[in-house]
């Protein structure tokens, strides 16, 4: 997969506190309000906590917390962990665990809920809480709603000291992780252990650097050779796995003459691949190849969202099943896999899905499922890549004026593109000959992303500027 990231940002270093359904996010500092303050770090768990009162009307509610290794994580984790306490809420806190971990722990404790205390691939300056729900999923729609008006209300009452919830300390998610993964049925140690391959990993020195060694360890892998594993939160590059930010893991592959190169974002809820030749295997590939492999052995539904690549249906059908999309966004791919019964499902952002181990995107899943394939096909990484089918994604955007409106941009694409079919769950998505177009307005910034998809570079950007053009006559 070749990413055109032209005209595209994801790398704001100061912007406006970000407050959405699935959590809120923002960088250090600052005035309340406008960046991720203490004062807006207790306002926001605070609304939490008093929502998963509500929710379950009950005494004893636990709450499971767990952070990446950012060095503002130590901070927040006091400010999170004092606030639920504050509400008479126990807490289990997990310390340094990956965002998939808590999600297992929230389920495998009983608990009422979890905070994940990480801004994902944002730089080393941002942080943020993600919000679980009882069953370890990021929250609907309805119910991050309902946080975000608690929190707009400050309608918060806390409990005296003698009624204040406990605090307990469980280091042990991490290898019951491992544990989980290593007893699934297409995960296969034996055929591991016999290509012995020789792994590079690259963990952005966040707590990918922890648990990765002891996965691949347990999965039978011959060597691992590290790169950026002190998990101290001295992110080494740009944690968000694009081409641009990867040089280094690709030369180490190559030096290091091994078979394959893993690398994931600090919360490890993201998994990209080298192939032994420093090559890219392609972040939207990760779920294709991962997907193949589940389908070979348990055909069944398929679920993507919108902007993710063609190649997934395209595999999908080539099993006789049946490839369904979903808005952006973990929790509608979620929804739509329940809904479909689907038996793999994820984003184009190197996040698989695996529902036979849980609901929600995990690196380590995709690790094992990957290297159980490789192994079992017999052929390199670069070859394995070639087997699936060729597709080019162009991404850009365009910024709007205050008066734009948006409905009238959609309605001209939709008159030009007449006769195509289209689907405005997400914006506005249509199928092209060879791909897709999608136009979708950002909820955090006065912009509006233009993603296309085609058989090379030329048929993308000639597809994404044909939509430029479009709105900039509107």
């Amino acid at each position: 997969m070749i990413f055109l990231h032209l005209c595209e940002s994801e790398n704001p270093i100061k912007m406006a506190l970000i407050k959405s359904i699935s959590g809120i996010r923002g960088t250090i500092g600052g005035k309340p309000g406008e960046s991720l303050s203490p004062v807006d770090i207790v306002k926001f768990v605070a609304s939490f906590g008093i929502w998963i009162k509500s929710t379950h009307k009950k005494t004893g509610l636990k709450v499971i917390v767990g952070r990446d290794a950012r060095k503002s994580g130590s901070m927040v984790n006091s400010l999170v962990i004092t606030t639920l306490r504050s509400l008479g809420i126990n807490v289990i806190d997990l310390g340094m665990a990956t965002t998939p971990t808590v999600e297992l722990a929230v389920t495998g404790t009983n608990a009422d809920g979890g905070i994940i205390i990480t801004a994902s691939h944002n730089p080393a300056e941002w942080n943020a809480l993600k919000l679980l729900n009882e069953k370890g999923e990021f929250l609907s729609g309805p119910d991050g709603m309902k946080v975000l008006e608690i929190a707009a209300g400050e309608d918060f009452d806390f409990v005296s000291n003698d009624f204040a919830g406990s605090l307990a300390y469980d280091e042990t998610w991490g290898q019951k992780h491992i544990d989980q993964i290593l007893t699934l049925k297409l995960v296969d140690i034996k055929a591991i252990k016999a290509a012995g391959f020789t792994v590079a990993i690259d963990c952005i020195n966040s707590v990918g650097g922890i648990i990765l060694p002891q996965l691949l360890n347990a999965l039978g892998v011959v060597k691992v050779i590290e790169l950026n594993t002190n998990p101290d939160g001295n992110f080494a590059h740009n944690p968000e796995p694009l081409p641009e930010n990867l040089k280094a893991i690709s030369e180490f592959v190559v030096k290091g003459k091994a078979d394959i190169g893993f690398v994931v974002d600090p919360d490890v809820d993201r998994l990209a691949i080298i192939c032994e030749d420093g090559v890219m295997f392609g972040e939207e590939y990760t779920l294709v190849s991962v997907s193949d492999y589940v389908l070979k052995n348990t055909p069944g539904n398929t679920v993507s969202n919108l902007s993710s690549t063609k190649a997934l249906k395209d595999v999908t059908i080539n099993y006789a099943c049946k490839h369904y999309s979903s808005a952006v966004g973990e929790v509608n791919v979620v929804d739509e896999m329940k809904k479909r019964d689907a038996v793999i499902g994820g984003e184009g952002n190197g996040g698989v899905i695996y529902p036979e181990l849980h609901y929600g995107r995990d690196a380590l899943v995709g690790i094992a499922l990957f290297l159980s394939h490789l192994a079992k096909s017999g052929i390199k990484c670069s070859a394995l890549r070639q087997l699936y089918p060729q597709y080019v994604i162009a991404k850009k955007k365009l910024t709007l004026e205050p008066d734009t409106e948006f409905s009238k941009i959609i309605q001209d694409v939709k008159d030009h593109f007449a006769g195509h079919s289209f689907d405005e769950r997400d914006g506005l998505w249509i199928e092209h000959k060879n791909g897709w177009v999608q136009i979708r307005k950002s909820n955090t910034e006065p912009i509006m992303r233009i993603y296309a998809e085609g058989r090379t570079s030329q048929e993308a950007n000639t597809l994404a500027n044909t939509v430029i053009g479009i709105v900039k006559k509107t």
